[in-house]
Parts: structure tokens; C-alpha cells; sequence
């Protein structure tokens, strides 16, 4: 519904026949022409853009990267491995492979934790769900039994380091052919969506040098080339930021970090891959970014658990300076999402109303009347 956009293909990879979406995927460089920028959006497309680099690149500009790389990056259970490797702290993790071996671990464990995806996006795809915070052992063993998948195992155990959801850190940059970081940024989130386990519903840009310099140094010391998005928390019990998450991909929040001149990760990589010459990256200190719908939900449920008052809220508001949805200069989106937004709403509210009447109902006749 964008004015700004012209045409669009859509297509969902198939991880068992990669060779149709690559014949697809080609056949749009045919269509738009002067070999365009290719930007993955997921880890999957992360993987597949490196597993066909050779086809791809004489279609498409985009950084290489290798395989092995980008599978210890995006598997969770690596990706902690190789940050170990590289002195990057991490929250302890255990990868039990199924039921028993769960149930052999629970010395070794301490509540709360974090029941979090190897791979993320499939155990979404199954449950709706990535992670979710468990508080005691009969929980852990519901969620388990819940959500893993006993013949492709994709569960593992994370330390839930304590504090609130503004002590996620996130670090956004570009990396040159060379890992030389052209743009970077920092930040936190300022609420989730889901509350505690989720996005960022609302982020700040701001800079914090520990970040940045851990994640530059772990970037050029295993070659990375792309866009990259990574989390950490701040530890408050040794006060070193843990990572949680690297995405080797543009992240879904990538406009929170946008500096004075308008540059962000994508125009980065942009000028780079056309052989143009960089522009000044100055973040915008205290830039915050909302994804409005999800930003409502979550606020509601902080509201709800106590964490977050009236003034808390109306105040968190002040430096927002772009919404994922609204613009002045090009409206028709935020009204097309506030439309699905409140026609949703109708419906759960609708839903609602009917299991109360229905179990007035059973109620009713159950007591004779």
C-alpha cells in the first residue's frame, strides 16, 4: 500500500528445494536490472544467499560470506560457542538432546531460565512461539514436552540474567569485504514485544563504547562481512554485557539507529556494494523507534504485571522520532495496519463474549434451570 514501492515478488524459500526460490530469486535481477543489492531479511535467507554465492553474485551485489560462518552464527548453540572462542561473555546454556537427558540435568540448573529455539524461526513456525521464561521445574518440563520436537531436537537452556527489558543492548552495523565496521550503532530496547522475550517495541539509539568495540572486535576476528544485528544484557551481578543473539542479517528494528544525515546499516551497505563513497555516520543520540501495534500490546502488559504507570508511558514517547507504520508522507499503511489492528481486536473481543455466554449457558443447565 506504500507509495513508495513500485512492484513486489513474493515467494517463501523451501529449505528442501533451494533450486526453485534460486531460479526465482535470479529471475528478479532479470526483471529489475544493473545487477541490484540483494539484502537478506532472515538467518534462512542469510544461509541460503551463501550456500549459492557463486550463481547469485552474477546477478547480484551483496557480501560473501562463508557457510560455516554464518551456520555458527545463526545456530544458536554455536553462536555461544564461538563467542567463548573470542572471549565475548555469554549466560550459561545447556543443549539437553531430549526428555531424559533434561531430567539428568536439573542439578545443573537454576530458576528462572530462558526455554529458547536453536533455530528460532522453526519453532516458531510450529508453536507460534520462540523462547519462553520458566520459573520452576514442573514448568520447564510442560514447556519442554510443549514445544520441542523430539525427532529434530531444537531446544536449549539459557541463563535468564536478571534486570529489566531496558538492559537489553543491541549493537547494528555494516562490515565491509575487509570485517572494517563503515556504520555502527548502539542502543537498548525500551519495552518488548512479547514483554521480556521478544522484539523491540520501543528502542533507543545511544552510544555505548563497550558494545561497539566488543562487537567490532568479534566481527573482524572471525571475518564477517554484512549487515549485523546482536543483543547482549547487562549482567548487573559481574557488569559485563552477555550476548544473547547475533543475526548475521539487517534486523527488523534497524531504523532505531539512524544518524544525523539520515544514514542507516542499509544505505551502508548500499554506497559500499555500488562502489560509492561513504558518508559520515553521527548517530542521533536518544533517537527512540516504535512499531506502534506491538508497542500497544506490550504496554498493556506491563501496565498489567505493574511494571510500567500512566506517566511512565506518556513520557516514553518524547524522543520517538519515526514509527514503524506512520508517516506523514506516505499514510496509507499505519491506516491499513490500525484497520487489521482493531478488526482483530473485535474479533478476540467477539470470541470472548461467546465463551461467556456459552459457559453461562452450560452453567445454567447444569444447575437445572
Amino acid at each position: 500500500k506504500s507509495r513508495y514501492l513500485k512492484q513486489y515478488f513474493v515467494k517463501k524459500l523451501d529449505e528442501e528445494n533451494p533450486g526453485e526460490y534460486l531460479d526465482f530469486v535470479i529471475s528478479l535481477s532479470k526483471t529489475i536490472g544493473d545487477m541490484p543489492v540483494l539484502i537478506p531479511t532472515s538467518d534462512e535467507l542469510s544461509l541460503f544467499v551463501s550456500q549459492f554465492s557463486e550463481q547469485l553474485k552474477a546477478y547480484f551485489c551483496f557480501p560473501e560470506n562463508s557457510m560455516n560462518l554464518l551456520d555458527e552464527l545463526a545456530d544458536k548453540r554455536k553462536m555461544f560457542q564461538l563467542a567463548l572462542d573470542n572471549d565475548v561473555p555469554t549466560p550459561d546454556m545447556l543443549s539437553p538432546q531430549n526428555f531424559d537427558e533434561l531430567g539428568s540435568m536439573m542439578e545443573k540448573i537454576s530458576f528462572p531460565l530462558m526455554l529458547k529455539a536453536i533455530d528460532g524461526n522453526r519453532l516458531y513456525a510450529r508453536t507460534g512461539k520462540k523462547m519462553v521464561i520458566v520459573n520452576n521445574e514442573q514448568e520447564l518440563f510442560d514447556q519442554y514436552r510443549l514445544l520441542e520436537d523430539p525427532e529434530n531436537p531444537n531446544l536449549m537452556l539459557q541463563e535468564l540474567i536478571p534486570g529489566d527489558d531496558d538492559q537489553v543492548f543491541i549493537f547494528n552495523g555494516y562490515f565491509n569485504k575487509d570485517s572494517e565496521c563503515l556504520a555502527a550503532f548502539t542502543g537498548h530496547k525500551v519495552r518488548q514485544y512479547p514483554v521480556h522475550v521478544g522484539c523491540a517495541s520501543l528502542g533507543e539509539c545511544r552510544w555505548y563504547e563497550r558494545v561497539a568495540t566488543k562487537t567490532q572486535d568479534l566481527m573482524k576476528s572471525v571475518g564477517y562481512q554484512g549487515i549485523l544485528d546482536i543483543g547482549y544484557r547487562l549482567d548487573p551481578r559481574d557488569g559485563r554485557y552477555k550476548v544473547l543473539d547475533i543475526n548475521p542479517r539487517v534486523g527488523q528494528a534497524f531504523r532505531i539507529f539512524v544518524a544525523e544525515n539520515n544514514m542507516d546499516v542499509v544505505r551502508s551497505l548500499y554506497l559500499d556494494m555500488t562502489g560509492q563513497q561513504q558518508l559520515e555516520v553521527k548517530p542521533i543520540e536518544g533517537r527512540r523507534w516504535i512499531i506502534e501495534d506491538y508497542d500497544f500490546i506490550s504496554s498493556n502488559d506491563y501496565f498489567k504485571e505493574g511494571s510500567l504507570t500512566l506517566v511512565q508511558w506518556l513520557l516514553s514517547f518524547r524522543q520517538v522520532r519515526e514509527g514503524a507504520w506512520f508517516s506523514w508522507r506516505d499514510p496509507l499503511p499505519f491506516i491499513c495496519m490500525s484497520y487489521r489492528f482493531l478488526q482483530h481486536g473485535v474479533n478476540v473481543m467477539t470470541k470472548k463474549i461467546r465463551q461467556s455466554l456459552r459457559g453461562s449457558e452450560d452453567h445454567s443447565s447444569r444447575s437445572g434451570i
